[in-house]
């Protein structure tokens, strides 16, 4: 009886806890209750069969702060802020030297990286974004490296095992980020798991990490982590940027490049 009366106290104090934070990860929630990380997985499993979270990475979300519930479809993503795109695809591409190696991410917004990097054979790009790819066949000399993976149809891009597998190895100059969630407190996050893991496995392999995305995307929230947005060393964008975007550059000396 003890141990249920236990349990249902623990429940409560962290379904307060995640409405009064917005978020909770499992380890500083096993470390403060003195009890496994499963138990806390049990019960954050508990919460979100009540409505009151959604599973995330490393811990779970306040149901009513996910405000974008459903992913765009592709076709959907191109006919939207398409001139701001253009915009910040030719900023980016403008960052990137001879002699660089860089990853672009899955994604509209990175697609015109693509289109905008100078044909120089001093530049190997890495993708593992099927429309990307094709943008960069038709340019004669960079070096392109594709990687490998299972297709996903919604985005055209390859995720799995063996996408990690070709990264674990690798070491990039630059990482272009494109961004379903950009907020200050929530991070950089996406619709799909497996998208989050690799972007964070991209990180990982990256000496410099940017940011490109329009403004559509400050403030939003999805479902799955990438990274805090203090992890990021640039973000490129447009104007008019919101005060507290201005704000958290500052606090977490990130470089904001406008295009």
């Amino acid at each position: 009886m003890r141990a249920t009366r236990d349990t249902s106290e623990r429940r409560q104090q962290i379904s307060a806890m995640v409405r009064e934070r917005g978020s909770v990860q499992v380890a500083p929630l096993a470390k403060k209750f003195g009890v496994s990380m499963q138990t806390i997985r049990k019960d954050l499993h508990f919460l979100s069969e009540r409505g009151v979270t959604e599973r995330a990475y490393g811990g779970a979300i306040l149901a009513d702060a996910i405000n974008v519930t459903t992913e765009p479809g592709l076709d959907a993503k191109r006919a939207i802020h398409t001139d701001e795109k253009v915009r910040i695809g030719a900023a980016a591409a403008a960052m990137v030297s001879p002699g660089d190696s860089i990853v672009l991410d899955s994604g509209t917004t990175t697609l015109q990286i693509a289109h905008h990097l100078a044909d120089d054979e001093d530049i190997t790009v890495l993708t593992n974004d099927f429309e990307i790819l094709s943008a960069l066949t038709r340019k004669n000399s960079i070096n392109v490296v594709m990687l490998g993976g299972a297709l996903r149809r919604r985005n055209m891009a390859f995720y799995g095992v063996q996408t990690m597998s070709a990264l674990s190895e690798l070491h990039v100059d630059k990482l272009f980020l494109g961004v379903d969630g950009f907020d200050v407190e929530r991070g950089i996050t996406t619709h799909h798991e497996p998208e989050a893991m690799l972007n964070r496995a991209m990180v990982h392999a990256a000496s410099q990490v940017i940011a490109v995305t329009d403004q559509s995307k400050f403030g939003r929230v999805c479902l799955h982590r990438i990274i805090n947005i203090g992890d990021i060393d640039e973000l490129v964008t447009h104007d008019p940027v919101p005060e507290d975007i201005r704000a958290a550059g500052e606090r977490f000396d990130f470089r904001i490049r406008l295009a």
